[in-house]
Protein backbone atom coordinates (compact mmCIF):
# COMPACT_ATOMS: atom_id res chain seq x y z
CA UNK A 1 0.00 0.00 0.00
CA UNK A 2 1.40 3.70 -0.59
CA UNK A 3 1.85 6.23 1.54
CA UNK A 4 -1.15 8.64 0.17
CA UNK A 5 -3.39 5.30 0.84
CA UNK A 6 -2.32 4.74 4.66
CA UNK A 7 -2.62 7.97 5.32
CA UNK A 8 -6.33 8.31 4.19
CA UNK A 9 -6.64 4.76 5.57
CA UNK A 10 -5.89 6.23 9.40
CA UNK A 11 -8.12 9.09 8.64
CA UNK A 12 -10.90 6.86 7.40
CA UNK A 13 -10.44 4.67 10.84
CA UNK A 14 -10.62 7.95 12.67
CA UNK A 15 -13.41 8.90 10.42
CA UNK A 16 -15.26 5.44 11.25
CA UNK A 17 -14.81 5.33 15.10
CA UNK A 18 -16.06 8.75 15.53
CA UNK A 19 -18.95 8.24 13.22
CA UNK A 20 -20.51 5.09 15.35
CA UNK A 21 -19.15 6.78 18.47
CA UNK A 22 -20.88 10.36 17.58
CA UNK A 23 -23.77 8.66 16.39
CA UNK A 24 -24.78 7.01 19.52
CA UNK A 25 -23.81 10.00 21.69
CA UNK A 26 -26.22 12.68 19.84
CA UNK A 27 -28.38 9.91 19.77
CA UNK A 28 -28.69 8.94 23.46
CA UNK A 29 -29.16 12.85 23.82
CA UNK A 30 -32.21 12.89 21.60
CA UNK A 31 -33.71 10.16 23.43
CA UNK A 32 -33.13 11.18 26.72
CA UNK A 33 -35.06 14.25 25.68
CA UNK A 34 -37.77 12.11 23.81
CA UNK A 35 -38.07 10.18 27.26
CA UNK A 36 -37.80 12.72 29.64
CA UNK A 37 -40.67 13.05 32.13
CA UNK A 38 -42.19 9.44 31.29
CA UNK A 39 -43.03 7.63 33.99
CA UNK A 40 -43.86 4.10 32.24
CA UNK A 41 -40.00 4.05 31.52
CA UNK A 42 -36.52 4.48 32.49
CA UNK A 43 -35.13 5.18 29.35
CA UNK A 44 -34.31 8.63 29.90
CA UNK A 45 -32.59 7.40 32.79
CA UNK A 46 -30.80 4.95 30.73
CA UNK A 47 -29.59 7.26 28.16
CA UNK A 48 -28.00 10.08 30.71
CA UNK A 49 -26.58 7.58 32.20
CA UNK A 50 -24.68 6.53 29.08
CA UNK A 51 -24.05 10.40 28.14
CA UNK A 52 -22.75 10.83 31.31
CA UNK A 53 -19.24 9.48 30.82
CA UNK A 54 -19.25 9.05 27.29
CA UNK A 55 -19.84 12.49 25.29
CA UNK A 56 -16.46 13.83 26.67
CA UNK A 57 -14.46 11.13 25.28
CA UNK A 58 -15.88 11.40 21.67
CA UNK A 59 -15.24 14.64 20.60
CA UNK A 60 -11.62 12.99 21.17
CA UNK A 61 -11.67 11.37 17.74
CA UNK A 62 -13.17 14.40 16.21
CA UNK A 63 -10.06 16.04 17.00
CA UNK A 64 -8.16 13.37 16.28
CA UNK A 65 -10.10 13.17 12.27
CA UNK A 66 -9.27 17.24 11.74
CA UNK A 67 -5.88 16.98 13.17
CA UNK A 68 -4.95 13.51 10.94
CA UNK A 69 -6.48 15.67 7.52
CA UNK A 70 -4.78 19.20 7.96
CA UNK A 71 -1.22 17.39 8.58
CA UNK A 72 -1.39 14.22 5.85
CA UNK A 73 -3.29 16.51 3.51
CA UNK A 74 -2.44 19.87 4.27
CA UNK A 75 -2.67 20.67 0.61
CA UNK A 76 -6.62 20.12 1.58
CA UNK A 77 -6.85 22.79 4.43
CA UNK A 78 -7.53 25.41 1.75
CA UNK A 79 -10.04 23.69 -0.29
CA UNK A 80 -12.04 22.10 2.35
CA UNK A 81 -11.86 24.60 4.81
CA UNK A 82 -13.11 27.18 2.52
CA UNK A 83 -16.18 25.00 1.28
CA UNK A 84 -16.85 23.92 4.39
CA UNK A 85 -16.15 26.97 6.45
CA UNK A 86 -19.91 27.68 6.67
CA UNK A 87 -21.48 23.62 7.97
CA UNK A 88 -17.96 23.58 10.37
CA UNK A 89 -18.38 26.63 12.16
CA UNK A 90 -22.17 25.91 12.95
CA UNK A 91 -21.29 22.44 13.68
CA UNK A 92 -18.73 23.92 16.03
CA UNK A 93 -20.81 26.22 17.79
CA UNK A 94 -23.59 23.94 18.35
CA UNK A 95 -20.72 21.77 19.74
CA UNK A 96 -19.77 23.98 22.26
CA UNK A 97 -23.71 25.02 22.92
CA UNK A 98 -23.87 21.29 23.37
CA UNK A 99 -21.25 20.92 26.13
CA UNK A 100 -21.79 23.05 28.07
CA UNK A 101 -25.26 22.29 28.34
CA UNK A 102 -24.22 18.56 29.48
CA UNK A 103 -22.62 19.93 31.79
CA UNK A 104 -24.87 21.94 33.95
CA UNK A 105 -27.89 19.48 33.17
CA UNK A 106 -25.83 17.75 35.70
CA UNK A 107 -25.74 20.40 37.80
CA UNK A 108 -28.59 22.66 37.13
CA UNK A 109 -31.62 20.47 38.74
CA UNK A 110 -33.75 23.56 37.97
CA UNK A 111 -32.99 23.98 34.35
CA UNK A 112 -32.59 20.34 33.71
CA UNK A 113 -35.34 19.78 31.28
CA UNK A 114 -34.37 23.17 29.15
CA UNK A 115 -30.90 21.85 29.23
CA UNK A 116 -31.94 18.19 28.06
CA UNK A 117 -34.13 19.76 25.45
CA UNK A 118 -31.02 21.96 24.00
CA UNK A 119 -28.78 18.77 23.84
CA UNK A 120 -31.74 16.41 22.90
CA UNK A 121 -32.32 19.14 19.21
CA UNK A 122 -28.50 19.99 19.12
CA UNK A 123 -27.74 16.41 19.14
CA UNK A 124 -29.87 15.93 15.95
CA UNK A 125 -28.69 19.31 14.38
CA UNK A 126 -24.70 18.31 14.47
CA UNK A 127 -24.73 15.12 12.62
CA UNK A 128 -27.39 16.94 10.25
CA UNK A 129 -25.06 19.07 9.23
CA UNK A 130 -22.42 16.80 9.24
CA UNK A 131 -24.05 14.36 6.72
CA UNK A 132 -25.01 17.16 4.73
CA UNK A 133 -21.04 17.82 3.60
CA UNK A 134 -20.98 14.72 1.97
CA UNK A 135 -22.97 15.05 -1.01
CA UNK A 136 -20.85 18.63 -1.75
CA UNK A 137 -17.81 16.53 -1.59
CA UNK A 138 -19.02 14.59 -4.57
CA UNK A 139 -18.76 17.67 -6.66
CA UNK A 140 -22.06 19.66 -8.51
CA UNK A 141 -22.42 21.96 -5.93
CA UNK A 142 -19.24 23.97 -6.04
CA UNK A 143 -18.40 27.07 -8.37
CA UNK A 144 -14.45 28.11 -8.98
CA UNK A 145 -14.29 32.14 -9.59
CA UNK A 146 -10.29 32.35 -9.83
CA UNK A 147 -8.77 31.13 -6.43
CA UNK A 148 -11.68 30.90 -4.73
CA UNK A 149 -14.18 28.41 -4.43
CA UNK A 150 -18.07 28.52 -3.38
CA UNK A 151 -20.80 26.40 -2.51
CA UNK A 152 -23.88 26.36 -4.61
CA UNK A 153 -26.08 26.65 -1.46
CA UNK A 154 -29.46 26.59 -3.70
CA UNK A 155 -28.54 23.88 -6.03
CA UNK A 156 -27.64 21.62 -2.72
CA UNK A 157 -30.80 22.33 -1.17
CA UNK A 158 -32.63 21.19 -3.99
CA UNK A 159 -31.17 18.18 -4.58
CA UNK A 160 -32.86 14.75 -3.80
CA UNK A 161 -28.75 13.56 -2.80
CA UNK A 162 -28.56 15.63 -0.48
CA UNK A 163 -31.81 15.37 1.75
CA UNK A 164 -31.21 11.07 0.99
CA UNK A 165 -28.23 11.61 2.36
CA UNK A 166 -29.47 13.55 5.39
CA UNK A 167 -31.91 11.06 5.89
CA UNK A 168 -29.77 8.58 6.27
CA UNK A 169 -27.55 10.08 8.75
CA UNK A 170 -30.36 10.94 10.90
CA UNK A 171 -32.03 7.59 10.56
CA UNK A 172 -28.39 5.89 11.40
CA UNK A 173 -27.69 7.94 14.10
CA UNK A 174 -31.22 7.08 15.91
CA UNK A 175 -30.28 3.27 15.21
CA UNK A 176 -27.24 2.86 16.52
CA UNK A 177 -28.01 4.42 19.59
CA UNK A 178 -31.16 2.75 20.06
CA UNK A 179 -29.02 -0.71 19.70
CA UNK A 180 -26.45 0.49 21.80
CA UNK A 181 -28.80 1.27 24.48
CA UNK A 182 -30.55 -1.67 24.66
CA UNK A 183 -27.56 -3.73 25.10
CA UNK A 184 -26.58 -0.87 27.73
CA UNK A 185 -30.16 -1.90 29.47
CA UNK A 186 -29.74 -5.68 29.40
CA UNK A 187 -26.12 -5.09 30.98
CA UNK A 188 -27.93 -2.93 33.92
CA UNK A 189 -30.49 -5.49 33.97
CA UNK A 190 -33.86 -3.33 32.90
CA UNK A 191 -35.67 -5.69 31.01
CA UNK A 192 -38.26 -3.48 29.97
CA UNK A 193 -35.71 -0.65 29.11
CA UNK A 194 -34.30 -2.97 27.03
CA UNK A 195 -37.75 -3.93 25.35
CA UNK A 196 -38.25 -0.03 24.54
CA UNK A 197 -34.73 0.77 22.68
CA UNK A 198 -34.73 -3.59 21.03
CA UNK A 199 -38.57 -1.79 19.36
CA UNK A 200 -36.99 1.67 18.41
CA UNK A 201 -34.39 -0.51 17.07
CA UNK A 202 -36.53 -2.35 14.92
CA UNK A 203 -38.22 -0.11 13.54
CA UNK A 204 -35.50 2.48 12.69
CA UNK A 205 -33.57 -0.98 11.15
CA UNK A 206 -35.46 -1.03 7.62
CA UNK A 207 -35.68 3.11 7.56
CA UNK A 208 -32.14 3.08 7.49
CA UNK A 209 -31.64 0.57 5.12
CA UNK A 210 -34.33 2.32 2.31
CA UNK A 211 -32.64 5.92 2.95
CA UNK A 212 -29.10 3.88 2.24
CA UNK A 213 -30.75 2.27 -1.20
CA UNK A 214 -32.37 5.49 -1.87
CA UNK A 215 -29.43 7.47 -1.68
CA UNK A 216 -27.66 5.21 -3.91
CA UNK A 217 -29.80 6.24 -6.72
CA UNK A 218 -29.70 9.65 -6.38
CA UNK A 219 -26.33 9.87 -7.32
CA UNK A 220 -27.07 8.22 -10.40
CA UNK A 221 -28.07 11.30 -12.64
CA UNK A 222 -25.97 13.67 -10.08
CA UNK A 223 -22.78 11.83 -9.59
CA UNK A 224 -22.48 9.02 -12.30
CA UNK A 225 -18.49 8.19 -11.55
CA UNK A 226 -19.34 7.77 -7.88
CA UNK A 227 -21.90 5.23 -9.22
CA UNK A 228 -19.36 3.31 -11.41
CA UNK A 229 -16.62 3.24 -8.32
CA UNK A 230 -19.21 1.70 -6.06
CA UNK A 231 -20.36 -0.80 -8.75
CA UNK A 232 -17.04 -2.23 -8.37
CA UNK A 233 -17.00 -2.13 -4.91
CA UNK A 234 -20.28 -4.83 -4.66
CA UNK A 235 -18.50 -7.42 -3.15
CA UNK A 236 -18.17 -5.01 0.09
CA UNK A 237 -21.90 -4.02 -0.06
CA UNK A 238 -22.97 -7.66 -0.42
CA UNK A 239 -21.14 -8.29 2.95
CA UNK A 240 -22.53 -5.45 4.44
CA UNK A 241 -26.22 -6.53 3.46
CA UNK A 242 -25.08 -9.92 5.23
CA UNK A 243 -23.83 -7.85 8.26
CA UNK A 244 -26.80 -6.04 8.26
CA UNK A 245 -29.03 -9.24 8.30
CA UNK A 246 -27.18 -11.08 10.98
CA UNK A 247 -27.28 -7.88 12.97
CA UNK A 248 -30.91 -7.13 12.24
CA UNK A 249 -31.79 -10.88 13.02
CA UNK A 250 -30.42 -11.02 16.37
CA UNK A 251 -33.00 -8.80 17.71
CA UNK A 252 -35.40 -11.84 17.63
CA UNK A 253 -32.71 -14.81 18.68
CA UNK A 254 -33.79 -16.50 21.72
CA UNK A 255 -31.58 -15.26 24.68
CA UNK A 256 -30.84 -16.59 28.48
CA UNK A 257 -31.07 -13.27 30.01
CA UNK A 258 -33.84 -11.45 27.95
CA UNK A 259 -36.80 -12.63 26.87
CA UNK A 260 -36.05 -12.16 22.89
CA UNK A 261 -33.05 -11.04 21.44
CA UNK A 262 -29.35 -10.70 21.24
CA UNK A 263 -28.44 -7.19 21.63
CA UNK A 264 -24.90 -7.29 21.65
CA UNK A 265 -24.35 -10.02 18.30
CA UNK A 266 -27.23 -7.15 16.48
CA UNK A 267 -23.99 -3.94 18.17
CA UNK A 268 -21.43 -5.94 16.39
CA UNK A 269 -22.86 -7.17 13.36
CA UNK A 270 -24.26 -3.67 12.67
CA UNK A 271 -20.90 -1.85 13.93
CA UNK A 272 -19.21 -4.37 10.76
CA UNK A 273 -21.97 -3.53 8.57
CA UNK A 274 -20.97 0.10 8.57
CA UNK A 275 -17.64 -0.53 8.75
CA UNK A 276 -17.66 -2.38 5.29
CA UNK A 277 -20.17 -0.13 3.91
CA UNK A 278 -18.04 3.30 4.86
CA UNK A 279 -15.01 1.29 3.43
CA UNK A 280 -16.65 0.56 0.07
CA UNK A 281 -18.35 4.21 -0.16
CA UNK A 282 -14.98 5.80 0.92
CA UNK A 283 -12.89 3.27 -1.70
CA UNK A 284 -15.48 4.51 -4.35
CA UNK A 285 -14.58 8.26 -4.14
CA UNK A 286 -11.12 7.95 -4.58
CA UNK A 287 -8.80 9.65 -5.70
CA UNK A 288 -11.06 12.73 -5.06
CA UNK A 289 -11.24 14.50 -1.86
CA UNK A 290 -13.42 17.14 -3.60
CA UNK A 291 -14.43 15.86 -7.31
CA UNK A 292 -13.40 16.55 -9.45
CA UNK A 293 -11.16 19.50 -8.19
CA UNK A 294 -9.23 18.08 -5.56
CA UNK A 295 -7.06 14.47 -5.65
CA UNK A 296 -5.57 13.10 -2.34
CA UNK A 297 -2.10 12.99 -4.65
CA UNK A 298 -2.49 16.68 -4.82
CA UNK A 299 -3.00 17.38 -1.45
CA UNK A 300 -0.39 15.07 0.44
CA UNK A 301 2.34 15.81 3.01
CA UNK A 302 6.03 15.08 1.62
CA UNK A 303 7.45 11.78 2.58
CA UNK A 304 9.69 12.77 5.63
CA UNK A 305 6.45 14.71 7.59
CA UNK A 306 4.45 11.66 6.63
CA UNK A 307 7.17 9.19 8.21
CA UNK A 308 7.24 11.44 11.22
CA UNK A 309 3.50 11.59 11.26
CA UNK A 310 2.86 7.90 11.20
CA UNK A 311 5.36 7.75 14.08
CA UNK A 312 3.75 10.14 16.25
CA UNK A 313 0.26 8.57 15.55
CA UNK A 314 1.89 5.50 16.28
CA UNK A 315 3.09 6.13 19.66
CA UNK A 316 -0.43 8.22 20.30
CA UNK A 317 -2.69 5.06 19.39
CA UNK A 318 -0.23 2.74 21.66
CA UNK A 319 -1.35 5.43 24.69
CA UNK A 320 -4.92 5.66 23.82
CA UNK A 321 -6.13 2.40 23.07
CA UNK A 322 -5.66 0.74 25.86
CA UNK A 323 -6.92 3.82 28.22
CA UNK A 324 -10.28 3.58 25.75
CA UNK A 325 -10.33 -0.45 26.34
CA UNK A 326 -10.22 0.32 29.96
CA UNK A 327 -12.59 3.15 29.84
CA UNK A 328 -15.35 0.95 27.60
CA UNK A 329 -14.72 -1.92 30.09
CA UNK A 330 -16.02 0.16 33.10
CA UNK A 331 -18.56 1.48 31.49
CA UNK A 332 -20.38 -1.40 30.10
CA UNK A 333 -18.90 -4.15 32.51
CA UNK A 334 -18.30 -2.63 35.68
CA UNK A 335 -20.95 -4.28 38.44
CA UNK A 336 -20.24 -1.09 40.59
CA UNK A 337 -21.43 1.46 38.11
CA UNK A 338 -24.17 -0.96 36.75
CA UNK A 339 -25.62 -1.14 39.77
CA UNK A 340 -25.37 2.49 40.35
CA UNK A 341 -27.87 2.60 37.23
CA UNK A 342 -30.22 -0.08 38.97
CA UNK A 343 -30.30 2.24 41.96
CA UNK A 344 -30.92 5.12 40.50
CA UNK A 345 -33.81 3.82 38.60
CA UNK A 346 -35.50 2.62 42.49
Amino acid sequence: MSDVYIAITIIWLFLFVYSIAGSVDFGAGFWSMFYYGRTDTNAASIANRYLSPSWEVTNVFLVLLVVALVTFFPRAAFSLGTIMLVPVSFVLMLLIIRSAFMVYSYTVQKYTRTLTIISGVTGLLIPALLVSMLPIAIGGFVETVGDTQYILFNEALASSTFYMHLGFGLSTELFLSALLLSDYAREAKSESTYLVYRRNAIILGPITLAFAVAATFTLIPEAPWMVENMAREWELFAFSLLAFGIGYSALFWPSKKVKIGQPRVAVLAIVIQFGLASFAYGSAHMPYLLYPDLTIYEAFTNEAMFRSLLIGYGIGMAILIPAFFLFWRLFMKDKRYLQAEKQAQK
